[in-house]
């Protein structure tokens, strides 16, 4: 069975992530680097493992976790087709059995507010992960003053965190937002279609998704 170590050493792979993220930064996005989806590829997991999937199924979700980002390398736009079309392209080569790619594609597929829906738990956990990586360290622009809004809700979390409360069953998202630089509503105005991509992805784990912001529980 492939592995996410596996994944990791692939020189087609780890050549799309260096340059996607470098095409992304050109265009101004926030860091799509080796940080996020490793740390995406992690939450993925973990979020599995607490809420009691088998440890096969944990593993494709960090594996999702690590490629969902791979069709930036083509275009920020319909990113998560293009990249589960890389994503079965390079899986297929390395011998993926054709029931695990199925998952792992259409997890990467399923990802972006625009379009994406938990499709299955490997998805689901993909879903919660990605959304959850909100945070100042992301923002690449260097000039406060040209900050668009994205750049602002982001430079403006200081701290997030993706709770798994298996006793529970609730995936609790906490953030620490300097209102000074963004307004909890302004967060909201961002970024209202990824918390309801999150419920949806939260209620197919048969969990509840909550949001917690500097303290007061929104959601």
């Amino acid at each position: 069975m492939i592995t996410l170590q596996e994944v990791k050493a692939n020189p087609v792979i780890d050549s799309f992530i260096r340059n996607g993220n470098k095409y992304l930064g050109v265009m101004g996005f926030t860091e799509h680097s080796y940080r996020h989806v490793n740390l995406v590829s992690s939450i993925a997991r973990n979020i599995l493992e607490r809420l009691g999937y088998p440890g096969r199924e944990a593993e494709l979700a960090a594996i999702a976790g690590y490629l969902h980002d791979v069709g930036n390398v083509v275009s920020r736009s319909q990113h998560g087709i293009s990249g589960a079309l890389i994503a079965f392209r390079v899986l297929e080569k390395m011998g993926m059995e054709p029931d695990e790619m199925a998952k792992v594609i259409s997890a990467i597929a399923n990802h972006e507010e625009e379009y994406g829906q938990p499709v299955n738990t490997v998805a689901a956990a993909l879903i919660l992960a990605d959304k959850s990586d909100v945070h100042r360290s992301r923002v690449r622009n260097p000039d406060i003053a040209t900050f668009d809004i994205h750049d602002r809700v982001n430079y403006a979390v200081e701290h997030s965190f993706l709770w798994v409360h298996e006793d529970r069953r609730a995936v609790t998202l906490e953030l620490t937002i300097d209102i000074e630089i963004c307004p909890v509503m302004e967060y909201f105005e961002i970024f209202l279609t990824r918390m309801a991509l999150c419920r949806r992805a939260a209620n197919f784990l048969n969990s509840n998704f909550e949001l917690v912001i500097n303290g007061a529980k929104l959601l």
